[in-house]
C-alpha cells in the first residue's frame, strides 16, 4: 500500500511534465481556467481534511467523488463557452456521476448529518495498523493522500475536457465522438450492472445472516457470478475504461495520442491497481475460497490473468 502511495505521488508530478513536453502545451486561456478550477479543488481538499479529522470519518472524499467531477466539467464548459465537444463530455460525466452517486447513496453514504454516513471499510482497517495507528501519521496520511491526492486526481481526470479549446476544431463533433460516447455509456451501464449484482448478493447474504437462515450459495461470502465470474472487479475495470475514453476525446480532437491532460487516467489506473491489491488482501484473509477465485478469474481484463 505504501509503495503504491509513493508511486502515485511520484507520477502525479512526472507524468504531466512528460506529457507537456510531448504534446501541445496549454494556452494562456486554458491555464486561466485551470487556475479558476484549482481554487475550488483547494477548498474541497480543506473541507475533506477538516471534516475527516473532526468526525473520524475519512470517507468525505468518497461522498464527493461522484459529485465534484460533474461540477468541474460543467464549470470548465461554462468558462470555455460551451463548445459542442465540451458540452458532450459534460453530459457524459453527468451520466457517470448520477450512477455512482446513486450506488453510494443506497449504501448509506448520505445522511442528514452530512459528515456522517458509511465509511470505507478499508480506512477503518488501515487506521489501526502499525504505523498508521499514530494520530499524527494518520493525520498526515489524511491530508496528503486521502484528502489531497485523491482530490487532485479527481481534478486531473476531468482535465481532458479543456484540451478541446486548443484543438483547432472549435469543438465540432464527428463520428469518433459518437463512437466514444456510445462506448462510454455502455461502460457506465456495465458498471451499474456489476454494482447491482454485488449489492443484491451482499443484501441477501446479510439478510440470511440476520435471520439465522442457511447461507447456501452465499456461504463463501463474496459475489462470483454474473460479471464477477468474468473478472474479479468489473466495476473497477469499467471505471478505468470510462476515464480512458474521456481522455480519448482529446486524441480525436487534436490528433495527438499524448497531451498534457493524460495524467489523470494514467494515475487512476495505478490507483485502482493499488486499491484492488489492498481489497483483495483483506478478502483473502476473510474468505477461505477467495484465493481460488483469484487463481481462476482475471482481475480487470477477461482472459488476461
Amino acid at each position: 500500500m505504501l509503495l503504491t502511495i509513493l508511486l502515485l505521488i511520484f507520477t502525479v508530478i512526472v507524468i504531466p511534465v512528460v506529457c507537456i513536453n510531448f504534446g501541445t502545451p496549454p494556452t494562456e486561456f486554458q491555464e486561466y481556467i485551470l487556475w479558476q478550477v484549482s481554487y475550488w479543488v483547494v477548498g474541497v481538499i480543506a473541507y475533506c481534511f477538516i471534516v475527516g479529522e473532526i468526525t473520524r470519518n475519512n470517507s468525505q472524499v468518497d461522498k464527493l467523488w461522484s459529485i465534484v467531477p460533474v461540477f468541474y466539467t460543467w464549470y470548465m464548459s461554462y468558462l470555455g463557452d460551451f463548445t459542442p465537444r465540451m458540452t458532450l463530455m459534460s453530459v457524459l460525466a453527468t451520466i457517470w456521476g448520477i450512477r455512482l452517486t446513486y450506488n453510494f447513496a443506497r449504501r448509506g453514504a448520505y445522511v442528514l448529518k452530512f459528515w456522517e454516513g458509511e465509511e470505507d471499510y478499508r480506512w477503518k482497517i488501515l487506521r489501526v495498523r502499525k504505523g498508521f495507528n499514530n494520530k499524527l501519521v494518520w493525520g498526515l496520511f489524511n491530508l496528503f493522500f486521502i484528502s489531497g491526492y485523491q482530490n487532485v486526481l479527481i481534478f486531473l481526470f476531468t482535465l481532458p475536457i479543456l484540451v478541446d479549446l486548443n484543438s483547432g476544431s472549435s469543438g465540432a463533433l464527428n463520428l469518433y465522438d459518437a463512437i466514444l460516447s456510445i462506448v462510454f455509456v455502455l461502460a457506465v451501464l456495465l458498471e451499474f450492472i456489476a454494482d447491482q449484482q454485488q449489492y443484491d448478493f451482499q443484501t441477501e447474504k446479510y439478510r440470511r445472516i440476520n435471520n439465522k437462515e442457511p447461507l447456501g450459495e452465499y456461504a463463501h461470502g463474496f459475489v462470483n457470478k454474473g460479471l464477477w465470474a468474468i473478472v474479479r472487479h468489473p466495476n473497477y475495470a469499467m471505471e478505468q475504461l470510462i476515464w480512458i475514453l474521456f481522455y480519448l476525446f482529446t486524441v480525436n480532437a487534436t490528433g495527438e495520442w499524448i497531451n498534457w491532460s493524460m495524467a489523470g487516467c494514467v494515475l487512476l489506473v495505478i490507483l485502482f491497481k493499488g486499491s484492488s491489491d489492498f481489497s483483495e488482501a483483506i478478502s483473502a484473509e476473510k474468505y477461505p475460497e477467495y484465493k481460488e477465485y483469484q487463481r481462476k478469474v482475471p482481475r480487470f481484463i477477461p482472459f488476461l490473468k
